[in-house]
Protein backbone atom coordinates (compact mmCIF):
# COMPACT_ATOMS: atom_id res chain seq x y z
CA UNK A 1 0.00 0.00 0.00
CA UNK A 2 2.71 2.45 0.91
CA UNK A 3 3.86 1.76 -2.79
CA UNK A 4 0.88 2.42 -4.42
CA UNK A 5 0.25 5.39 -2.22
CA UNK A 6 3.99 6.61 -3.56
CA UNK A 7 2.79 5.90 -7.54
CA UNK A 8 -0.43 7.68 -7.00
CA UNK A 9 1.11 10.44 -5.66
CA UNK A 10 3.78 10.78 -8.47
CA UNK A 11 0.75 11.14 -10.46
CA UNK A 12 -0.90 13.49 -8.83
CA UNK A 13 1.80 15.82 -8.01
CA UNK A 14 3.29 15.66 -12.08
CA UNK A 15 0.07 17.51 -12.50
CA UNK A 16 0.71 19.74 -9.59
CA UNK A 17 3.83 20.74 -11.05
CA UNK A 18 1.55 21.91 -14.12
CA UNK A 19 -0.21 24.64 -12.33
CA UNK A 20 2.71 25.68 -10.09
CA UNK A 21 4.26 26.58 -13.27
CA UNK A 22 1.52 28.09 -15.81
CA UNK A 23 -0.80 30.72 -13.68
CA UNK A 24 -3.07 30.76 -16.52
CA UNK A 25 -4.32 27.02 -15.88
CA UNK A 26 -5.14 28.75 -12.22
CA UNK A 27 -7.21 31.24 -13.63
CA UNK A 28 -8.66 28.60 -15.66
CA UNK A 29 -10.30 26.25 -12.70
CA UNK A 30 -11.75 29.80 -11.36
CA UNK A 31 -13.43 31.07 -14.15
CA UNK A 32 -16.07 29.23 -15.41
CA UNK A 33 -17.36 28.99 -12.22
CA UNK A 34 -17.11 32.06 -10.72
CA UNK A 35 -18.92 33.45 -14.08
CA UNK A 36 -21.57 30.96 -14.16
CA UNK A 37 -22.48 32.69 -10.22
CA UNK A 38 -21.64 36.24 -11.35
CA UNK A 39 -24.10 35.98 -14.03
CA UNK A 40 -27.02 33.86 -12.47
CA UNK A 41 -26.30 35.86 -9.62
CA UNK A 42 -27.39 38.87 -11.86
CA UNK A 43 -30.37 37.04 -13.21
CA UNK A 44 -31.62 36.10 -9.76
CA UNK A 45 -31.51 39.63 -8.74
CA UNK A 46 -33.43 40.69 -11.34
CA UNK A 47 -36.52 38.59 -11.04
CA UNK A 48 -36.67 38.71 -7.35
CA UNK A 49 -36.96 42.44 -7.44
CA UNK A 50 -33.51 43.80 -8.64
CA UNK A 51 -31.66 44.71 -5.65
CA UNK A 52 -33.89 44.95 -3.07
CA UNK A 53 -34.46 40.92 -2.57
CA UNK A 54 -31.39 39.59 -3.64
CA UNK A 55 -31.01 37.40 -0.56
CA UNK A 56 -34.37 35.94 -1.17
CA UNK A 57 -35.45 31.80 -0.59
CA UNK A 58 -36.19 32.20 -4.48
CA UNK A 59 -32.39 33.81 -5.15
CA UNK A 60 -30.98 31.19 -2.74
CA UNK A 61 -32.62 28.18 -4.73
CA UNK A 62 -31.06 29.59 -7.96
CA UNK A 63 -27.64 30.22 -6.34
CA UNK A 64 -27.48 27.25 -4.43
CA UNK A 65 -28.42 25.25 -8.01
CA UNK A 66 -25.58 26.85 -9.48
CA UNK A 67 -23.02 26.21 -7.17
CA UNK A 68 -23.83 22.62 -6.50
CA UNK A 69 -23.84 21.99 -10.00
CA UNK A 70 -20.74 22.87 -10.51
CA UNK A 71 -19.17 20.55 -7.76
CA UNK A 72 -20.81 17.84 -10.14
CA UNK A 73 -19.39 19.51 -13.02
CA UNK A 74 -15.88 20.35 -12.32
CA UNK A 75 -15.25 16.92 -10.61
CA UNK A 76 -16.18 15.11 -13.78
CA UNK A 77 -14.24 17.46 -16.00
CA UNK A 78 -11.27 17.81 -13.91
CA UNK A 79 -10.91 13.61 -13.93
CA UNK A 80 -11.67 13.49 -17.86
CA UNK A 81 -9.65 16.62 -18.33
CA UNK A 82 -6.75 15.41 -16.74
CA UNK A 83 -6.23 12.11 -18.14
CA UNK A 84 -6.51 13.79 -22.25
CA UNK A 85 -3.79 15.47 -20.81
CA UNK A 86 -1.77 12.44 -20.54
CA UNK A 87 -2.91 11.69 -23.96
CA UNK A 88 -2.00 14.66 -25.15
CA UNK A 89 1.20 14.95 -24.36
CA UNK A 90 1.31 11.60 -25.44
CA UNK A 91 2.48 9.98 -21.61
CA UNK A 92 0.03 7.50 -21.62
CA UNK A 93 2.16 4.72 -22.94
CA UNK A 94 4.97 5.70 -20.40
CA UNK A 95 2.69 5.68 -17.44
CA UNK A 96 1.59 1.77 -18.25
CA UNK A 97 5.56 0.78 -18.78
CA UNK A 98 5.88 2.05 -15.00
CA UNK A 99 4.45 -0.26 -12.06
CA UNK A 100 1.47 1.74 -12.32
CA UNK A 101 -2.07 -0.02 -11.64
CA UNK A 102 -5.19 1.00 -13.52
CA UNK A 103 -6.69 1.47 -10.48
CA UNK A 104 -3.78 3.75 -9.11
CA UNK A 105 -4.00 5.87 -12.13
CA UNK A 106 -7.74 6.21 -11.01
CA UNK A 107 -7.04 7.22 -7.64
CA UNK A 108 -4.57 9.88 -8.85
CA UNK A 109 -7.22 11.37 -11.08
CA UNK A 110 -10.08 11.11 -8.33
CA UNK A 111 -7.57 13.10 -6.24
CA UNK A 112 -6.59 15.60 -9.04
CA UNK A 113 -10.57 16.21 -9.53
CA UNK A 114 -11.01 17.28 -6.25
CA UNK A 115 -8.38 19.33 -6.18
CA UNK A 116 -9.58 21.11 -9.52
CA UNK A 117 -12.69 20.77 -7.98
CA UNK A 118 -12.58 22.83 -4.92
CA UNK A 119 -10.00 25.04 -6.62
CA UNK A 120 -13.09 26.11 -9.28
CA UNK A 121 -15.63 26.12 -6.76
CA UNK A 122 -14.90 27.96 -2.92
CA UNK A 123 -13.88 31.04 -4.95
CA UNK A 124 -17.41 30.84 -6.26
CA UNK A 125 -18.98 30.08 -3.15
CA UNK A 126 -17.34 32.59 -1.28
CA UNK A 127 -17.77 35.50 -3.61
CA UNK A 128 -21.66 34.42 -4.13
CA UNK A 129 -21.83 35.55 -0.07
CA UNK A 130 -19.79 38.74 -0.67
CA UNK A 131 -21.93 40.03 -3.71
CA UNK A 132 -25.42 38.19 -2.83
CA UNK A 133 -25.48 37.72 0.69
CA UNK A 134 -25.65 33.80 -0.27
CA UNK A 135 -23.91 31.45 2.01
CA UNK A 136 -24.03 27.90 0.61
CA UNK A 137 -22.29 26.58 3.80
CA UNK A 138 -25.19 28.16 5.85
CA UNK A 139 -27.60 25.08 5.13
CA UNK A 140 -25.15 23.12 7.35
CA UNK A 141 -22.80 20.54 7.83
CA UNK A 142 -25.34 18.61 5.03
CA UNK A 143 -23.27 20.57 2.63
CA UNK A 144 -20.66 18.31 2.58
CA UNK A 145 -22.89 15.11 2.01
CA UNK A 146 -24.03 17.25 -1.18
CA UNK A 147 -20.74 17.77 -2.27
CA UNK A 148 -19.72 14.00 -1.76
CA UNK A 149 -22.59 12.62 -3.45
CA UNK A 150 -22.27 15.22 -6.95
CA UNK A 151 -18.68 14.31 -7.16
CA UNK A 152 -19.13 10.59 -6.58
CA UNK A 153 -21.41 11.37 -9.20
CA UNK A 154 -19.02 13.33 -11.81
CA UNK A 155 -16.34 10.71 -11.30
CA UNK A 156 -18.89 7.48 -12.19
CA UNK A 157 -19.73 9.76 -15.47
CA UNK A 158 -15.87 10.86 -16.22
CA UNK A 159 -15.44 6.99 -15.77
CA UNK A 160 -17.48 6.29 -18.72
CA UNK A 161 -16.18 9.14 -20.47
CA UNK A 162 -12.85 7.86 -20.41
CA UNK A 163 -13.84 4.50 -21.29
CA UNK A 164 -14.77 6.30 -24.60
CA UNK A 165 -11.79 7.49 -25.32
CA UNK A 166 -10.44 4.59 -25.24
CA UNK A 167 -12.54 3.12 -27.11
CA UNK A 168 -13.23 5.38 -29.62
CA UNK A 169 -10.09 8.04 -29.33
CA UNK A 170 -9.98 11.83 -30.36
CA UNK A 171 -13.12 11.31 -31.74
CA UNK A 172 -15.09 11.02 -28.07
CA UNK A 173 -12.83 13.57 -26.28
CA UNK A 174 -15.38 16.49 -26.62
CA UNK A 175 -17.99 14.28 -24.20
CA UNK A 176 -15.46 15.51 -21.43
CA UNK A 177 -17.28 18.88 -21.83
CA UNK A 178 -20.63 18.46 -23.03
CA UNK A 179 -21.89 14.80 -21.44
CA UNK A 180 -22.97 16.22 -18.53
CA UNK A 181 -24.47 19.15 -19.91
CA UNK A 182 -27.19 16.59 -21.43
CA UNK A 183 -28.32 15.32 -17.83
CA UNK A 184 -29.34 18.89 -16.53
CA UNK A 185 -32.34 19.42 -17.87
CA UNK A 186 -33.03 15.72 -16.28
CA UNK A 187 -31.13 16.78 -12.96
CA UNK A 188 -33.83 19.26 -10.99
CA UNK A 189 -30.70 21.61 -10.65
CA UNK A 190 -32.97 24.40 -10.83
CA UNK A 191 -36.94 23.34 -10.62
CA UNK A 192 -38.29 20.12 -8.53
CA UNK A 193 -38.53 16.90 -10.29
CA UNK A 194 -42.14 17.48 -9.91
CA UNK A 195 -42.28 20.06 -12.67
CA UNK A 196 -41.28 17.39 -15.49
CA UNK A 197 -43.44 15.72 -17.23
CA UNK A 198 -44.43 12.35 -15.72
CA UNK A 199 -43.05 9.93 -17.93
CA UNK A 200 -39.67 11.83 -16.99
CA UNK A 201 -39.93 12.06 -13.55
CA UNK A 202 -39.14 8.23 -13.09
CA UNK A 203 -35.60 9.11 -15.43
CA UNK A 204 -35.02 12.09 -13.47
CA UNK A 205 -34.85 10.11 -10.20
CA UNK A 206 -32.47 7.44 -11.36
CA UNK A 207 -29.85 10.11 -11.46
CA UNK A 208 -28.25 10.93 -7.86
CA UNK A 209 -27.76 14.90 -8.84
CA UNK A 210 -31.90 15.33 -8.77
CA UNK A 211 -32.24 13.48 -4.96
CA UNK A 212 -29.08 15.86 -3.66
CA UNK A 213 -31.09 18.87 -5.48
CA UNK A 214 -34.18 17.59 -3.47
CA UNK A 215 -32.53 17.73 -0.65
CA UNK A 216 -30.87 21.17 -1.01
CA UNK A 217 -34.41 22.39 -1.88
CA UNK A 218 -35.71 20.70 1.51
CA UNK A 219 -32.98 22.18 3.57
CA UNK A 220 -33.79 25.48 1.99
CA UNK A 221 -37.21 26.07 2.01
CA UNK A 222 -38.50 23.58 4.10
CA UNK A 223 -35.22 23.80 7.00
CA UNK A 224 -35.53 19.85 7.10
CA UNK A 225 -32.54 17.51 6.00
CA UNK A 226 -34.04 14.57 3.37
CA UNK A 227 -32.73 11.83 4.40
CA UNK A 228 -34.29 9.63 2.17
CA UNK A 229 -33.29 11.76 -1.19
CA UNK A 230 -29.68 11.91 0.48
CA UNK A 231 -29.35 7.68 0.55
CA UNK A 232 -31.16 7.57 -2.69
CA UNK A 233 -28.48 9.93 -4.32
CA UNK A 234 -25.52 8.07 -2.84
CA UNK A 235 -27.03 4.33 -3.51
CA UNK A 236 -27.65 5.89 -6.62
CA UNK A 237 -24.03 7.00 -6.98
CA UNK A 238 -22.69 3.70 -6.20
CA UNK A 239 -24.64 2.41 -8.82
CA UNK A 240 -23.27 4.56 -11.35
CA UNK A 241 -19.41 4.19 -9.91
CA UNK A 242 -19.75 -0.01 -10.24
CA UNK A 243 -20.44 0.57 -14.02
CA UNK A 244 -18.24 3.01 -14.21
CA UNK A 245 -15.75 1.32 -13.05
CA UNK A 246 -16.46 -1.88 -14.90
CA UNK A 247 -16.78 -0.34 -18.41
CA UNK A 248 -13.45 1.93 -18.11
CA UNK A 249 -11.65 -1.74 -17.04
CA UNK A 250 -13.37 -3.41 -19.89
CA UNK A 251 -12.13 -0.90 -22.27
CA UNK A 252 -8.60 -0.21 -20.67
CA UNK A 253 -7.99 -3.96 -21.15
CA UNK A 254 -9.38 -3.80 -25.06
CA UNK A 255 -7.12 -0.78 -25.63
CA UNK A 256 -4.02 -2.87 -23.61
CA UNK A 257 -4.91 -5.68 -26.56
CA UNK A 258 -4.71 -3.82 -29.71
CA UNK A 259 -2.11 -1.20 -28.50
CA UNK A 260 -3.97 1.62 -28.44
CA UNK A 261 -2.46 3.17 -24.85
CA UNK A 262 0.48 3.95 -27.42
CA UNK A 263 -1.59 5.22 -30.30
CA UNK A 264 -4.66 7.36 -28.82
CA UNK A 265 -4.28 10.53 -30.07
CA UNK A 266 -2.26 10.00 -32.88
Amino acid sequence: MRASARRIWGMVYRHLALFRRSWPRVVELMYWPVLQMVVWGFVTAYVAGVQQSTASIAAGALLGGVLLWEVALRSQMGFAITFLEEIWSRNLGHIFVSPLRPWELVAALVGMSAIRMLAGVLPAVLLAWLLYGFGLFSLGPVVVLFFAALMIMGWAVALGVTSMILRHGAGAETLAWSVLFGLAPFSAVFYPVSVLPGWLQPVAYAIPAAHVFEGMRAALLESRIAWGHLGLAFALDLVWLGLGAWLFMAQFRRARERGALLSIGE
